[in-house]
């Protein structure tokens, strides 16, 4: 390629503004109630660049991810504007447009390889605006496609992003580096090419189908497989080595921090069809992003006879072997639909976790092949019209037709990065996507039990949304934590009791399960009873039985207070979610100046959290702290000022 002028960079630069435009309604987001809380709000060891920071995010595996590289921008984050989540959107999206930016790059390469090759067309070579008009249509079919919204909206996908730059990076240093007809070249390129993949590893291992990746271009377009196929074999030998190892890293991290399923829950006939359904949605979905959801929920049983997993099976089949059979004619196609089964070969089910069966976010790399596809047609009928193969009506018509389907796709991600604004609005949209999604009815309650001040009658809707979601899945023991709080905050205790100790059996290695239950024991006046559960928490959560001084954020204690409640309330220690609750259920109890040490301290955990903060003004009205209460207010005004409201305060 030639040495890019000024106007050359239009075409980036395009790139990057159109695909930020797409995603601005991402910045309004707020952390949402699905792993952000986890993550984020209530986690306090990620917040800062120090040493101590650093050496938490090169040891943990929380969530079941070893994702250094990514803990490291999201301490950036809080470093430069602590937990306001437009900050974190806006690093999003930024990295987002970059990576389309990157992609460009690719595209420019990949294509320059397609369409001057002997029998792809003329042998001429074609002009470079076509294959930047076709590399800008393949850059934006992946960038402003929906199923990105879930990478870029949801904070906690920020790995898919760093991964996904990383990843780019590496992809342009191997096309570099690599000589149609000879060796790869391992000097600065090559070595960059591979010090990025093993980075991108290190970001999220989303990443790790990079060596096959490699090798099917290889075979088509750099055609370097001719003649060459044992070195080009040998040359991943080192890429293979940072995928056995980063493989291994992630088999680590799944076992330790989340829950794979046994063959006990899911059989191999199960898991086939959960693989084959998993093959067909990716590329269907790039093709017809109706319905998309934040959530496709894996089903209690599963068999390849079941038509839902028959018919993506038969499709699956059909696609392959007619991709096999025009390989000759279109072996774009080909290679582009073994990059999308090698991408989701890993998260495809056959080593299943979570309460997904299939994710959008896992579309981010494994859709690339079809973008070059939709990019490639472009190149080649504006070569085709430049060359005077095509009328200038047809081209126009085409032309016409690419930028409504793109501005199609651009609308539809707009809307799409709406629903990622709450975790009402998320939940409410994925329950009336499935009806039948449990999980999605169980988030929706604890939204709407979340909301600041929600009353009798939010309390009501959140109880009849996750007894619904108990109907559909009785085992699911997210359920039995959101319906325990909601009987807990209502002063239901005895039927609070029964429903956190069915969580405590169905998730026995969670820590939220007797912490929770401890909040029973402390609203009934037992703190005795509750001590022992408290401890039995912070061991599960991987914490120490040392708890910090003053639970109200100093070192007072208040005076006349029980020392066993004391105790029990110093050992909720970071538990922003308990904190809260407990804070509210007494005041439901008319115990108000108990409810002041725990939402003290729970507005110190998350000062830019409007919940803990509204019932703490609560507690000081009900207590006779009215200078107290203003001075909360006014921070609530500027938090949340439809939270301020309901309170009715002057």
């Amino acid at each position: 390629m030639t040495r890019a002028r000024p106007l050359d960079l239009l075409a980036p630069v395009l790139v990057f503004l159109i695909t930020a435009a797409a995603f601005l309604p991402a910045l309004l987001g707020q952390f949402l109630n699905w792993d952000d809380s986890t993550l984020f709000t209530r986690n306090l060891a990620y917040r800062g660049l120090g040493v101590a920071q650093l050496r938490w995010m090169f040891t943990t595996m929380l969530g079941g991810h070893y994702i250094p590289l990514t803990w490291l921008t999201l301490g950036l984050n809080y470093s430069l504007g602590g937990m306001n989540p437009w900050g974190y959107h806006l690093l999003a999206l930024l990295l987002h447009a970059t990576n389309a930016t990157l992609f460009y790059l690719v595209a420019c390469r990949i294509l320059v390889a397609v369409i001057d090759r002997p029998g792809d067309g003329p042998d001429q070579p074609t002009g470079l605006w076509t294959v930047r008009a076709g590399a800008c249509v393949a850059a934006l079919v992946f960038s402003i496609h929906p199923q990105r919204v879930e990478s870029v909206a949801w904070i906690t996908e920020r790995g898919t992003l760093v991964c996904g730059a990383l990843y780019f990076a590496a992809v342009l240093g191997y096309l570099r580096a690599a000589e149609p007809t000879g060796t790869l070249r391992w000097r600065w390129a090559g070595i960059v090419s591979l010090a990025a993949f093993a980075a991108a590893v290190l970001a999220k291992g989303l990443a790790l189908s990079l060596p096959v990746t490699l090798l099917i271009l290889d075979v088509y377009p750099l055609r370097r497989w001719r003649g060459r196929w044992r070195w080009a074999l040998v040359e991943k030998i080192p890429y293979a080595v940072v995928a056995l190892l980063g493989a291994a890293i992630v088999l680590m991290a799944r076992t330790r921090g989340s829950h794979l399923s046994g063959l006990s829950d899911y059989g191999l006939d199960a898991r086939l069809a959960f693989a084959g359904y998993s093959f067909w949605f990716y590329p269907s979905s790039v093709v017809w992003p109706i319905g998309l959801s934040p959530l496709y929920e894996v089903p209690l049983r599963a068999s390849l006879l079941q038509w839902r997993f028959l018919a993506p099976l038969l499709g699956l089949l059909a696609a392959t072997l007619g991709l096999v059979l025009l390989r000759r004619r279109f072996p774009g196609g080909l290679a582009a639909w073994t990059h999308s089964i090698a991408v989701v070969a890993p998260v495809s089910g056959i080593a299943h976790s979570g309460s997904q069966l299939v994710s959008d976010r896992y579309s981010y790399l494994a859709g690339l092949g079809f973008a070059l596809v939709a990019g490639y047609g472009v190149a080649w009928a504006a070569r085709l019209r430049r060359q005077g193969g095509l009328s200038g009506w047809v081209g126009a018509i085409g032309a016409v037709g690419v930028m409504l389907a793109l501005m199609i796709l651009a609308a539809s991600t707009w809307g799409q990065a709406g629903v990622w604004r709450d975790s009402e609005t998320l939940w409410r949209w994925a329950a009336e996507q499935d009806p039948n999604c449990a999980t999605c009815y169980a988030g929706l309650a604890e939204a709407t039990l979340y909301g600041a001040g929600g009353g009798r009658a939010r309390l009501d809707e959140s109880e009849a949304y996750v007894r619904r979601a108990i109907a559909l899945r009785p085992t699911l023991p997210f359920s039995h934590s959101i319906l325990g709080t909601i009987l807990l905050v209502r002063g239901r205790l005895d039927e609070a009791e029964a429903s956190l100790r069915t969580y405590v059996r169905l998730a026995p290695g969670e820590a939220q399960g007797p912490a929770r239950l401890a909040l029973v024991y402390l609203l009934q006046d037992r703190p005795a009873e509750a001590v022992p559960l408290l401890l039995r928490a912070r061991q599960l959560g991987g914490r120490t039985a040392s708890p910090i001084r003053g639970a109200g954020g100093d070192d007072r204690d208040e005076p006349g207070a029980d020392p066993e409640f004391t105790r029990a309330l110093r050992l909720l220690e970071d538990h922003l979610d308990d904190l809260e609750y407990l804070g509210q259920a007494l005041i439901q109890q008319g115990r108000s100046d108990r409810a002041v040490p725990p939402l003290r301290r729970a507005v110190a955990l998350a000062p830019d959290a409007p919940g803990p903060r509204f019932w703490l003004i609560r507690a000081y009205e009900a207590t006779g702290q009215a200078a107290l209460a203003r001075e909360q207010l006014a921070v609530l005004r500027r938090l949340d000022p439809a939270a301020a409201e309901r309170l009715g305060l002057r």
